[in-house]
């Protein structure tokens, strides 16, 4: 029989486990910074792995040396990473400071004219429209030092944040065999045979997506380069880059990178001719991109994710397309490994159903 002593217990019970979730989340969210650091670090890991094992098997490192050295190859690269940058400050700092302010009103001001005069000569009446929208009054221009001393206070953090990462991805790099006997201890004995082999297969197929993923960035990165120098495209390497990095975003990145690329093509060429000049250099400056989407799309990026994490590329696709509709950018972003992780996972702990062995049948 229920009493009313059962039902208080069990609204007591309820509300002591809502308090306990709303304080776990908020534990959570206070600590943002070190699980973003705990993510990257093992992304990282992840990444240095292969490397790291290449070291100690092809040049006979031991296992200290060789994990120092992947560390030590990482910094290089954040290092030549943040040079790369450096030009490209240092020739658009002065447009961007306070000081100028009034002359990047005053550039796009122009540039909206000579839009204006374009769309007229062609004898259509957008430019009226451009007029009465008088963008350049909506546009408060003094969110740029406000947006540039933003980026100060990020910069003022990233060297904890970085070298947070570093010194987390060398533990885990340096003691990873230590880690994987620890969590084995908390393993089932039942299923301990099951998880350790699915975190070493996960490892693995992890491992060879991140890498399989910098091959695909440097691959469109190297035919954005090309695409901008060949237009002459001032900072060219610094834009291919910045365009490319966008690519993780799977299939929208790619767009937003071509709107990326037209606006600094545009805004490297404010005083020239419009119609002789700006409009044709950035019609062909997307015309190539676009171009270097369609090898991405349909030979770089469906070979080398197919490859690193045994899947169909209209697997890939369907899982993308999906995460994307329910979690936008960000479940596009981390579909692929998510996805992979369900399929070893689900390999497993129930290789008998139908479907699992239908989706993992080549891992």
């Amino acid at each position: 029989m229920i009493t009313s002593k059962t039902i208080s217990n069990g609204i007591v019970r309820a509300l002591l486990t809502v308090v306990v979730s709303a304080l776990v989340l908020l534990f959570f969210y206070q600590i943002q910074s070190v699980i973003i650091y705990l993510v990257v670090s093992s992304i990282l890991t992840l990444i240095g792995y292969p490397i790291s094992d290449f070291f100690k098997r092809r040049l006979k490192f031991n296992h200290l040396f060789a994990t120092i050295t992947t560390l030590f190859i990482f910094i290089l690269l954040i290092f030549g990473f943040i040079m790369m940058f450096i030009p490209l400050i240092l020739s658009q700092g002065q447009n961007l400071s306070l000081l100028n302010t009034a002359e990047i009103e005053k550039n796009i001001t122009q540039l909206s004219h000579q839009i204006a005069v374009f769309l007229e000569s062609h004898q259509i009446d957008s430019s009226q429209m451009l007029k009465e929208a008088n963008i350049t009054s909506k546009i408060n221009f003094n969110i740029i030092p406000n947006f540039l001393n933003a980026i100060l206070g990020t910069i003022s953090s990233f060297g904890m944040g970085l070298a947070s990462v570093l010194f987390i991805t060398f533990f885990f790099l340096k003691d990873r065999s230590m880690f994987l006997r620890g969590a084995k201890k908390l393993i089932p004995n039942s299923h301990e045979v099951q998880v350790l082999h699915s975190i070493e297969k996960i490892n693995h197929l992890l491992s060879r997506y991140f890498i399989g993923l910098l091959l695909q960035l440097f691959i469109v990165f190297i035919l954005y380069l090309i695409v901008l120098v060949i237009f002459g495209i001032p900072n060219a390497f610094v834009i291919a880059f910045l365009c490319a990095i966008l690519n993780i975003i799977p299939y929208i990145g790619p767009l937003i990178a071509s709107v990326l690329a037209a606006i600094l093509t545009m805004i490297s060429n404010l005083g020239s001719d419009f119609q002789s000049d700006i409009l044709p250099t950035t019609i062909y400056v997307l015309i190539g991109f676009w171009i270097v989407q369609i090898i991405d799309n349909n030979l770089s990026q469906p070979i080398i994710f197919s490859k690193s994490v045994s899947s169909h590329p209209l697997e890939i696709f369907l899982v993308i397309l999906i995460a994307g509709f329910l979690f936008g950018i960000l479940g596009m972003i981390v579909a692929v490994p998510l996805y992979t992780i369900m399929k070893v996972i689900g390999k497993e702990f129930f290789p008998e159903n139908k479907i699992i062995q239908l989706l993992t049948k080549d891992l």
